[in-house]
């Protein structure tokens, strides 16, 4: 399950309110500024900190 684009195009990290990308295949929303992964469960994005991985140095992108 996606999800919605329009959600995708307001959504931002809770801890640096910088923007988030969708990682279809791990249904996650990144945070490369947080180096946190938000799950995704249901089309519905968990976006508490705590809910949150963090993630190895390889799966970030440059901000």
């Amino acid at each position: 399950m996606d999800v919605d684009p329009k959600l995708l195009e307001i959504l931002v990290c809770p801890v640096t309110r910088s923007r988030l990308r969708y990682d279809r295949e791990k249904q996650e929303l990144i945070s490369d500024r947080a180096g946190l992964a938000y799950p995704v469960r249901e089309g519905i994005p968990i976006m508490l900190p705590e809910e949150a991985r963090e993630l190895a140095d390889a799966e970030m992108r440059p901000a």
